[in-house]
C-alpha cells in the first residue's frame, strides 16, 4: 500500500500535476498513521528523491509531509540533504529578491502574505528592471522559505546525529545569515544551527575551587544549561559535588526529556554563570555565546548576585537536552583552571 502511493507520488512529480502530487502526499501521510518506525523509516528513504523533480515552491509544500514522517517516528537522516538543499536554494534567492526589491522600491522586503492570491504576482510586479519569469522566482522563494524552513526545524530536534553533522551546514548558515535581518521568523532556525551537540565544558565552582568536565548536547539557551548544570554537580560534598543547589525534579525533567510545561515552576537559579574572562554568561544566550580558553568553553558558577526565576521547560520542545558528568577534576587541575580564570567581579 505505501509503496503504491509512493509510486504514485513519483509519477505525479515526473507529469508535473500539482494537485496529484500534493493529494497522493495526503494519502500517503494518511497511510503511515500506524506504520512502525523501520517502515517510516524506509518511506521517508524512498520519499527524499521527489524533491528533484519538483519546483522549488512544490517542494517546499512537500517538506511539511517530509518533517512530519520524521516527528512520526522516521529516521530524518536521508531526509536532511534535499531538505537543506532546497532550502539553501530558496534563501539565496531570497537573498537576491531583498537586493531587487531595496533597488527598485526603496523599501525593506514585504512580508508574504498567503491569504492574499494576488501576492505574488502584485509582488513580482514591482520587481522593475527584472525578466518577468526571474521576478516571479524570486518573489515565490521569498514566499516559500517559511514552509521550506520548518521540516529542518524538526529533523534537527530529532536528531542528535544532523545537529553534529548536517550535509550543507556551511553553505546553509551563510544563506541564512544573508538574510536573516529581513526574516524573523527565521530566528529559531538560525538557534537550532548554533546548538552544541558532544561539547565538553570545563565548570569551575568559585567558591569551593571544584571543578567538573561535563558534556552536552541538545541545549537550546542558557536556562536550560543552567538548570541542568545545577542538577548535574548537586550531591554530597565528600563526593566533590556541591550542597544545597539542587533544582527540584521537575525543573530538570523539563530541561533534559520530560513534560516541557510542568506545573511546579517557576525555576530558581541556584547560580551566577560566567565565562574564563569574567562576563556573566546570562541565560537569554546560548551554549555556543560561551568564549573558550584554549579551545574549551569554560564556565565559572558563582553565587547568584540576585535572585533569577524563569519558566521551566525547553525552547525546543521536541529536543531533549542531555549534560553528563565527565569526570571530577582532580584537586590540582581545578586549582590550575581557577588560577588563569578572571576574579569575581571582574566584568559584566
Amino acid at each position: 500500500m505505501l509503496d503504491h502511493h509512493l509510486d504514485a507520488l513519483f509519477q505525479a512529480a515526473a507529469d508535473r500535476d500539482p494537485d496529484r502530487l500534493f493529494g497522493h502526499a495526503s494519502q500517503l501521510y494518511a497511510a503511515t498513521e500506524t506504520a512502525d518506525e523501520a517502515t517510516l523509516s524506509a518511506v521517508a528513504a524512498r520519499f527524499g528523491p521527489v524533491f528533484d523533480l519538483v519546483p522549488p515552491g512544490i517542494g517546499a509544500r512537500l517538506g511539511i509531509v517530509a518533517g512530519a514522517l520524521a516527528e512520526r517516528g522516521a529516521d530524518p537522516v536521508p531526509l536532511a540533504e534535499p531538505l537543506v538543499d532546497q532550502l539553501t536554494g530558496l534563501l539565496e534567492q531570497s537573498a537576491r529578491f531583498a537586493a531587487a526589491w531595496r533597488s527598485a522600491t526603496g523599501e525593506e522586503p514585504p512580508e508574504p502574505d498567503d491569504n492574499d492570491p494576488g501576492w505574488l504576482q502584485s509582488t513580482a510586479g514591482r520587481l522593475t528592471g527584472l525578466p518577468e519569469r526571474e521576478a516571479f522566482g524570486l518573489a515565490d522563494a521569498w514566499a516559500s522559505v517559511h514552509l521550506a524552513h520548518m521540516p529542518i526545524l524538526s529533523i534537527l530536534q530529532l536528531s542528535p546525529k544532523l545537529r553534529a553533522a548536517l550535509p550543507g551546514r556551511e553553505r546553509l548558515v551563510a544563506a541564512l545569515s544573508a538574510v536573516a535581518g529581513d526574516r524573523d521568523d527565521l530566528e529559531w532556525l538560525a538557534g537550532l544551527l548554533a546548538v552544541l551537540e558532544d561539547e565538553h565544558l570545563i565548570v569551575l565552582h568559585r567558591e569551593t575551587g571544584r571543578g567538573y568536565e561535563v558534556v552536552i548536547g541538545g541545549i537550546g539557551d542558557n536556562f536550560q544549561l543552567h538548570t541542568l548544570l545545577a542538577d548535574v554537580v548537586s550531591g554530597p560534598s565528600d563526593h566533590g559535588l556541591i550542597e544545597g543547589v539542587q533544582p527540584d525534579p521537575e525543573w530538570v525533567m523539563a530541561a533534559s526529556d520530560g513534560d516541557v510545561d510542568p506545573e511546579d515552576g517557576p525555576v530558581h537559579g541556584q547560580f551566577n554563570l560566567v565565562d574564563a574572562y569574567g562576563k556573566w554568561i546570562w541565560n537569554e544566550g546560548v551554549p555556543a555565546d560561551i568564549p573558550r580558553l584554549d579551545g574549551v568553553r569554560v564556565v565559572v558558577l558563582d553565587p547568584p548576585p540576585y535572585a533569577r526565576s524563569w519558566s521551566p521547560g525547553r525552547r525546543y520542545p521536541m529536543m531533549p537536552g542531555t549534560i553528563r558528568l565527565e569526570r571530577i577534576l582532580p584537586a590540582d587541575e581545578a586549582a590550575a583552571w581557577m588560577a588563569r580564570i578572571a576574579p569575581e567581579g571582574g566584568a559584566e
